[in-house]
């Protein structure tokens, strides 16, 4: 393992070059294997429980409205 030390845009720089050194095709499993691994990434869940959920009903009690089309 090597340790640089290195400005972020000297590292980003390093990494494009990389990046565009590979054939397209490695580019793109390159890509897949990203998408991949950011499934494992911990996130901070948003979802909320069912009982926040709220249902609009509409009732009508117009007989213009309840006619079958």
């Amino acid at each position: 393992m090597e340790i640089k030390f290195q400005t972020k845009e000297e590292s980003n720089r390093e990494q494009r070059e990389a990046f565009l050194r590979l054939l397209p095709k490695e580019r793109f499993y390159r890509f897949l294997d990203l998408c991949e691994s950011l499934k494992k990434f911990p996130v901070k869940t948003t979802h909320k429980a069912p009982t926040d959920n709220f249902v609009i009903e509409i009732k009508t009690h117009d007989k213009n409205l309840e006619r079958e089309h």
